[in-house]
């Protein structure tokens, strides 16, 4: 029996675009008419969540005097389609005698039945505006309203697009429209999401890397939209605490974009279309607008932030400080714009639409196309096994390495690092496990010594640019900038000494694949 799905595309927008939203000729154009309701929809849970760690959810609506209870299920099958049944039930209460044959039927116990209570609910005036022509059927609704857990509300105004007929390519050329349109930003997480995060009073948290579910036997192509999938979740995901100016949103989201152009690289032999090489553009685009704000910050908490505690008098430094202070507040700034532009919400919906529907999945070229049919484990040990070389070979000449060298080795070391974390799952067994952990671990140190390496760099590059910022105040300026960058040098030896030490350690352990 065919599971059911639900494909849907989700956007967040500002109840104040709405107007603007009925202005789109889109909208304008429709002939059939809209339907409005007030619907209820409580969701259910045990006090352990053990739905939602399961990646179920439970779910009761009611819409005038109907109640439909449904269940989905989130996993490998993509961003925008669930697994998902609904029934209509007689009341309030969950019907879990008709969860048979639904992935929920193997939780059920009478003792989950006792522990099943309401978590929160969304109240939302919902208006649907149904777009239909010969090849699909999509239903474009518009939910405005709120999430209340009972102590925390947050406010709801979103557009869904749920494919009913058609595909997803139609799907996305819809929310293109609609983007185009409106300010309206690709939203990933789930109502049933936003809600957990409101419980646990973690709304608008930064979100770290969430691990990949990838298994022996997945093909190369899937593999790779598995990961893809990760990674945009993560960058979409640290947009609020961005915006709220949190260091960490910051250093999330830019983790988000190394890993997603990290996997590109990893997957390059299946991705030599046109349309990666211009995602790769706009990724490497984001990226620089991000990095000033986290060196910045790194600077700032590392470097100027003892000196100022130890020796705040010290002449030149608090006018450097505060300079410095100024020009993070402006990195900010433009990270912040970068984000709230335009350009991020297309690039963000065009990253989804091409791991989805991209032209690489559908390769002309019969190599491209087998690489693709791979199973995913022989691909992930041709390729760890190509760049451990790599970084044998660089590593052995680490002390006579320039900054730049350093640098590229660093990135090579980051980009094994996550390779192993994205294909933990398709290297089973105890042994193996034990053996990526200690690849792991002795790879971070290295990648943490060849970063502390690199932000002394750049550090020193920072430091004497400003100490000559402004000719007024440029000698005592210079004096204190000249003491920055010397404690800065002074650290060369040690970190040159960990990072070695943490190559030598890397280098004597075993692969954990095949």
């Amino acid at each position: 029996m065919t599971t059911p799905k639900e494909v849907e595309i989700k956007l967040e927008l500002a109840p104040a675009s709405l107007p603007q939203f009925k202005k789109i000729p889109l909208i304008r154009a429709l002939r059939a008419p809209q339907r409005s309701a007030t619907e209820v929809s409580v969701y259910f849970d045990t006090d352990t969540h053990k739905l939602r760690k399961h990646g179920l959810m439970l779910r009761v609506r009611r819409t005038g005097d109907r109640y439909i209870q449904t269940i989905k299920v989130s996993g490998n099958s993509g961003l925008f389609e669930r697994d998902e049944w609904e029934s209509e039930i007689a009341s309030e209460a969950p019907d879990l005698d008709l969860a048979r044959g639904t992935a929920l039927e193997p939780l059920i116990s009478d003792k989950f039945r006792r522990q099943l209570k309401p978590m929160f609910e969304t109240r939302v005036r919902r208006t649907v505006y149904p777009l239909t022509n010969g090849t699909h059927a999509i239903a474009l609704t518009v939910d405005r309203g709120k999430i209340d857990t009972g102590v925390r509300t947050a406010p709801l105004c979103e557009i869904e697009l749920e494919l009913e007929r058609g595909n997803q390519t139609e799907l996305f050329e819809i929310a293109r429209e609609l983007t185009c349109a409106l300010p309206a930003q690709l939203a990933l997480k789930s109502k049933s999401e936003r809600g957990y995060e409101l419980l646990d009073g973690e709304q608008g948290a930064p979100v770290k890397a969430a691990a990949v579910d990838l298994v022996a036997g997945t093909s190369t192509r899937d593999a790779f939209k598995i990961i893809g999938r990760a990674c945009l979740k993560q960058v979409v995901g640290n947009e609020p605490a961005l915006l709220k100016g949190e260091p960490e949103g910051v250093h999330q989201m830019r983790v988000g974009l190394r890993r997603l152009r990290a996997a590109m690289s990893l997957f390059g032999g299946i991705l030599g279309d046109p349309q990666t090489a211009a995602i790769k553009a706009e990724l490497k685009w984001l990226a620089g607008e991000l990095a000033p704000a986290r060196e910045l910050e790194v600077l700032m908490k590392r470097v100027l932030a003892p000196v100022k505690k130890r020796h705040a008098r010290w002449d030149g430094v608090p006018s450097l400080s505060r300079d410095f202070a100024e020009r993070h507040e402006a990195a900010l700034a433009r990270a912040q714009n970068a984000v709230k532009s335009a350009r991020f919400r297309a690039l963000t919906l065009e990253v989804a639409a091409w791991l989805e529907t991209g032209e690489w999945a559908k390769p002309q070229d019969d190599l491209v196309r087998d690489r693709g049919d791979l199973p995913i484990e022989v691909a992930a040990a041709e390729q760890l096994n190509r760049r451990r070389k790599k970084i044998r070979k660089r590593g052995k000449a680490l002390a006579r390495l320039d900054a730049q060298r350093r640098h590229r080795l660093r990135i090579q070391a980051k980009k094994v690092r996550y390779a192993a974390e994205f294909f933990a799952g398709v290297f089973p067994g105890r042994r193996a496990a034990k053996r990526r952990e200690k690849f792991s671990s002795a790879l971070e140190r290295l990648q943490d010594g060849l970063g502390e390496l690199n932000d002394i760099v750049v550090h020193e590059e920072l430091i004497t640019a400003m100490g000559v910022r402004r000719a007024r105040t440029s000698r005592k300026r210079a004096f204190a900038a000249g003491l920055l960058t010397g404690r800065e040098d002074a650290r060369l030896d040690a970190a040159m000494a960990a990072a070695t030490a943490a190559y030598a350690e890397w280098a004597k352990v075993k692969r954990f694949w095949r």
